[in-house]
C-alpha cells in the first residue's frame, strides 16, 4: 500500500551562502495492509523528514514515493489534496485548526469532505469524542483552548474518523494518560484489522512494541548516522 523506493532528499540553507544538507539518501521500504511500521534512530536522523515526504509536505531529490497507485513525488498539487481526503491520514503531534471552529466540526470535518452527510459525519465525531474521553460539554467550544492531552486526543480523533487505507502517525501516544493510551492502541489495532497500511513514530517503546509489526531504521539512510 506504501513503497517508498531510493529516496533521497536535502534542504538548502539560503540564509547560510545556499550551504546544502543532506538528510536522507537512498531510503527504501513498503507497508503492507494491515501492517504497521514504526520509524525508528537517533534524535535528527530524518523521521519526521521522511513522514512529511510520504504525506507529500516535503519534495524529494530522488525516488519514488507510492501510496496506493499515486506517486506523490510527482503528483499534481490536486492528486495529493485527493491522496490526502480519501487515502492517507495524517496524526501529527500538533493539533492545527482554524480558531473558533467547534471541536465536532473538527473531527466530523474528514468525513463530511468524503461525502457523509452532516448528522452522520457528527453522531460518528460524537463516538470517537466519547471514546477518548472529551467531555461532552466541551464540543461546541474550539479545541485551540484545550490542554496539550485533550487537542492529541481530538487531533486522533479527526485522524481516525475516516477509514483511511494508509495512515501515518507521530508520536499518537505522547502525553497520554495510560486509560487514553490504551484507547488509542485498540484503535490502531482496529486500523490495522480493517486493512490500513501504518506508518508510525513511537518514542513510547511499551507501544511500539505492542503495536508495530517490525522496525525501520532510518539511520541507515541517514548521511553521516549510517554505521
Amino acid at each position: 500500500m506504501i513503497t517508498v523506493e531510493n529516496v533521497s532528499k536535502s534542504f538548502v540553507l539560503h540564509n547560510q551562502g545556499a550551504a546544502e544538507i543532506s538528510v536522507m539518501a537512498g531510503a527504501s521500504l513498503s507497508v503492507a495492509q494491515g501492517e504497521c511500521i514504526a520509524l525508528v534512530g537517533a534524535s535528527g536522523a530524518g523521521k519526521s523528514t521522511l513522514m512529511r515526504m510520504i504525506y507529500g509536505n516535503y519534495l524529494t531529490q530522488s525516488g519514488r514515493i507510492m501510496v496506493g497507485d499515486l506517486d506523490v513525488v510527482t503528483a499534481a498539487p490536486r492528486q495529493v489534496i485527493q491522496l490526502r481526503r480519501t487515502t492517507l491520514g495524517y496524526v501529527s503531534q500538533f493539533l492545527r485548526v482554524v480558531p473558533r471552529v467547534s471541536t465536532l466540526d473538527v473531527v466530523a470535518e474528514p468525513l463530511i469532505a468524503t461525502g457523509s452527510d452532516r448528522a452522520s459525519a457528527e453522531a460518528q465525531a460524537k463516538t470517537l469524542l466519547q471514546r477518548l474521553n472529551i467531555p461532552e460539554r466541551l464540543w461546541q467550544l474550539s479545541p485551540t483552548t484545550f490542554s496539550g492531552g485533550e487537542q492529541q486526543r481530538v487531533n486522533i480523533a479527526r485522524g481516525f474518523a475516516y477509514p483511511y487505507p494508509a495512515l501515518l502517525l507521530d508520536e499518537p501516544t505522547a502525553s497520554l494518560d495510560p486509560m487514553n493510551r490504551a484507547t488509542v492502541l485498540k484503535m490502531i489495532a482496529e486500523a490495522k484489522a480493517r486493512g490500513a497500511a501504518i506508518i508510525g513514530i513511537f518514542h513510547d517503546h511499551a507501544a511500539r512494541d505492542e503495536i508495530c509489526d517490525r522496525q525501520f531504521d532510518v539511520t541507515r539512510f541517514t548521511p553521516g548516522m549510517a554505521a
